[in-house]
């Protein structure tokens, strides 16, 4: 996909909500070409700062496993509802597109919208009532007062696509004010902060879920039914990737607003952005579903991409002169699981080259691959030749075979994703995926950084479900439950 179709990345798993210039700077400030670890990255209020944490200080953190503080949220269903009132925190690039797929799905009323840039909220509200809904609230009272959304007594479900530095405090918030959450990736930058997430989602009985959509793409989801039934035999290996040429919206100081984005270049050296990755190999390996994820072992190219794209477009005085980027161009992860299974995950950002996530599957009677489609699998294929990937159709999830057209971007899994979580809300259904998925996705980011810094040292990744992984329970494969 192009960077039109895409956003940004942001995109498929979107990120760009619109806080204020002036609230990211602030939320950044001196950060920017120290090299600091992950401290006073995202932990804190969305405006206030918090003592620096270096990853070292949260490494003890990484092996030992809380003792749980609530009951678990794994297979535990939504309240049946007839109406899902849903609130929008963040109505930049990614919020102000998907609020169109919210006000798609029958059965959803977005009854109030937040961001401090007041004409994007303005327009958010100005979409909700043109779909024949009352006007929704609006809060632009500056960047705290997402918080007073979500102390209203008539959502749901708070949605939040804003920049990163404040997904963590947002998901907490929502949860303690008694919402139901879901994040644009990453959902949080911290080990600590991963593990606070899943204790308040086992404490006040709320789904927190990182909203990935990549789960949702046709090929994934045609992949997934195949692995489940059988056709790549026992599942071996698979891959995943964000690999997406993003120099020239980094430096576009209109597309991100302010430097958010390409500050996180600054301050870590691994892979930034797993998610898209990693869910859907994750799903595929049923992780956190009868196996898991156990280490990470990572290791990174130099960092040179994103200083050269300064030197030929950037003009001298430019703010972005002042930063020193540290973050690999190209960061490879080998992650292994309880079964044995291995998962390369990559990310790559800063240089020239096509876009692809990979997506890669392969097990002891074949393999797919994607970007392109192509798929290998006995007894279909004998020939040493890739096959045809749009043969196998009839394998392709009941989701796709109701809508096989949706609107939105990225190909529809946008708004397959919309439309899935709503209807599980209004059903009363257990999610896709919950909180320990989503710590689980996001771990990388933390693990790989402190995996390069250690010359490519194994890091443990937490069981966050506390041993419930290895119970086997539903996941993205589901039955329409509509028709059941």
């Amino acid at each position: 996909m192009n960077d039109a179709a895409q956003q940004d990345d942001g995109t498929q798993g979107g990120d760009e909500g619109s806080m204020s210039r002036r609230s990211v700077l602030r939320t950044t400030a001196g950060v920017a070409g120290a090299g600091l670890g992950l401290g006073a990255l995202a932990g804190g209020t969305a405006s206030a700062a918090t003592p620096a944490r270096s990853p070292e200080d949260t490494a003890a953190e990484q092996t030992s496993v809380p003792r749980r503080q609530g009951r678990t949220m794994a297979g535990v269903p939504f309240d049946r509802r007839s109406t899902v009132r849903v609130g929008i925190v963040g109505l930049g690039n990614r919020g102000g597109s998907m609020i169109d797929l919210f006000l798609a799905v029958s059965g959803v009323q977005v009854v109030a919208v937040c961001d401090p840039v007041k004409d994007k909220a303005q327009r958010a509200a100005a979409k909700v009532t043109a779909a024949g809904q009352p006007a929704p609230a609006v809060y632009t009272n500056g960047e705290d007062d997402y918080e007073n959304l979500c102390r209203r007594g008539d959502i749901d479900f708070v949605y939040v696509a804003t920049p990163w530095d404040f997904h963590f405090q947002m998901a907490k918030t929502a949860m303690l004010n008694g919402k139901h959450v879901g994040v644009e990736c990453p959902i949080a930058l911290q080990l600590d902060q991963l593990w606070e997430l899943v204790d308040l989602s086992e404490r006040t009985r709320r789904h927190c879920m990182q909203l990935e959509n990549c789960c949702y793409g046709r090929n994934e989801m045609r992949v997934l039914r195949m692995a489940h039934a059988g056709l790549f035999g026992d599942l071996l290996h698979g891959a995943g990737a964000y690999n997406h040429d993003l120099r020239g919206l980094m430096f576009d100081p209109d597309y991100y607003e302010g430097p958010w984005r390409r500050l996180w270049h600054t301050r870590l050296r691994g892979d930034l952005y797993p998610n898209h990755g990693f869910g859907p190999v994750a799903n595929y390996m049923d992780i956190n579903r009868g196996d898991r994820a156990v280490s990470i072992t990572s290791v990174g190219s130099p960092a040179l991409g994103l200083a050269e794209y300064r030197e030929k477009h950037m003009p001298a005085g430019d703010p972005s002169w002042k930063e020193t980027y540290i973050e690999s161009d190209r960061t490879i992860s080998l992650v292994q699981t309880a079964k044995g299974r291995v998962i390369r995950l990559e990310h790559d950002v800063s240089t020239p080259h096509p876009y692809s996530r990979i997506n890669s599957l392969g097990g002891t009677k074949g393999v797919f691959e994607d970007y392109p489609a192509r798929i290998y699998i006995e007894p279909d294929h004998t020939n040493d030749s890739w096959g045809d990937f749009s043969k196998y159709q009839d394998w392709d999830h009941w989701l796709w075979k109701e809508h096989a057209n949706p609107p939105g971007g990225h190909g529809g899994m946008d708004y397959m994703l919309v439309f899935r979580l709503m209807q599980c809300m209004r059903l009363g259904l257990v999610p896709d995926f919950d909180v320990y998925d989503a710590a689980t996705w996001t771990a990388p980011v933390p693990l790989s950084h402190l995996s390069i810094k250690a010359k490519g040292a194994p890091q443990q990744i937490p069981d966050f479900t506390r041993g419930e992984w290895k119970k086997a329970r539903s996941g993205m494969d589901s039955e329409d439950p509509e028709k059941a």
